[in-house]
């Protein structure tokens, strides 16, 4: 009997866990905007905090001021994104006749070296500029679609305004919601979820400025047109972890492919973003974000698959504010607190082999004696 019970809420627990990732890829067009307005919203409360307290503006005029000021200047970069995208997709015809004269020149010279006849020839089964083309035509229909995305997003602004200026009332909806918790537990909920989506935010801006900054030293050094604005548009890429800093490289290596004389220097660009990758991952990111966003590489690489799988390219952006934030709930739920320890980072003691401390142990014996 206890068996068939057990298996009988396992059952229930599979179908509930099917359930939510049905409702939660049926309802995409809700809950993106909803999400993306509560990630803006701990960014800009900190403006909106700052007219009500040193401006002794009333709350309707200092959220509405705030979104104005933070909006206007997400405008301005985006419609600079927008414009240099279209300008590369309206010179992609030239750059892939560039691309395939330096294609078949050095398929040329290969073939010269290996004795292949003209009838042979690998050039005559692989038409590039038709491949390079397409492509450039992509990021063309990449910018309609973005714009088109970015219009069906204008709900974003409604509910971060609600949320900014309802925000007592939303936690007084959580006290009575969660009346068997204290207000003091409650409230130390949100601040510290407030505080890992803050530090996040922060940390990348930070980090995006300084990636930014080398991106486009590196590129100037290589003498690669529009140096600043690649350096700069490869290094907001980071908001997609991991993949992003690789799309922003493709993009000024196709540039110096078709621009330069040499292929060297797209091989040249690569290697710089790839080196400034490894300063980001190993050394930038770790020292300014430090352990206030506690997650291990494995569940933050399968959070972003997950969240791509469910939501495409937003849920790869929002996929680790939202584990990040998923983690404090399960830290602070004892029947989750397992969940909440393996979102975490491992300790030492955890990834050390047995037969090692084994012999650190024999060694401190050993040294008492």
């Amino acid at each position: 009997m206890n068996n068939k019970t057990i298996n009988y809420h396992y059952s229930l627990d599979v179908l509930g866990f099917i359930a939510i990732i049905f409702i939660l890829y049926v309802l995409k067009p809700i809950i993106i905007p909803l999400l993306l307005a509560m990630i803006l919203a701990v960014m800009i409360f900190p403006v909106q905090r700052f007219f009500e307290r040193r401006w002794k503006c009333n709350r309707l005029m200092a959220t509405i001021v705030s979104i104005f000021i933070i909006f206007t200047i997400t405008s301005i970069l985006i419609l600079i994104i927008y414009f240099q995208l279209s300008s590369l997709s309206n010179n992609g015809e030239n750059y892939a006749t560039k691309i395939s004269e330096l294609y078949y020149k050095l398929i040329g010279q290969f073939e010269n070296s290996l004795n292949i006849s003209k009838g042979n020839s690998i050039a005559n089964d692989l038409k590039v500029e038709n491949l390079i083309k397409g492509n450039f035509e992509k990021i063309g229909e990449f910018i309609s679609q973005s714009g088109s995305l970015i219009s069906d997003l204008f709900l974003i602004p409604i509910y971060l305004f609600f949320f900014l200026y309802y925000r007592r009332f939303l936690r007084v909806f959580l006290y009575k919601l969660y009346k068997n918790k204290t207000k003091s537990f409650l409230n130390s909920m949100v601040r510290k979820i407030y505080n890992v989506q803050r530090n996040y935010l922060v940390g990348l801006t930070k980090v995006i400025i300084i990636v930014g900054i080398l991106n486009s030293a590196g590129l100037l050094i290589l003498g690669i047109k529009n140096a600043i604005f690649f350096g700069f548009f490869a290094a907001i890429l980071l908001i997609i972890p991991y993949i992003g800093i690789i799309i922003g490289s493709l993009i000024p290596a196709i540039i110096a492919l078709a621009t330069k004389d040499s292929a060297w220097y797209a091989f040249g660009v690569i290697a710089i973003f790839w080196f400034i990758q490894f300063l980001e991952g190993n050394f930038i990111t770790p020292k300014i974000t430090g352990s206030k966003v506690s997650m291990n590489a494995f569940i933050a690489i399968l959070s972003l698959i997950v969240f791509s799988m469910l939501w495409g390219i937003f849920g790869m952006v929002i996929a680790l504010p939202i584990v990040a934030s998923l983690k404090i709930i399960f830290d602070n739920t004892p029947s989750l607190s397992a969940y909440g320890f393996l979102i975490g980072e491992p300790i030492d003691r955890h990834l050390q082999n047995r037969t090692m401390n084994r012999l650190k142990r024999w060694k401190e014996i050993k040294n008492k004696k």
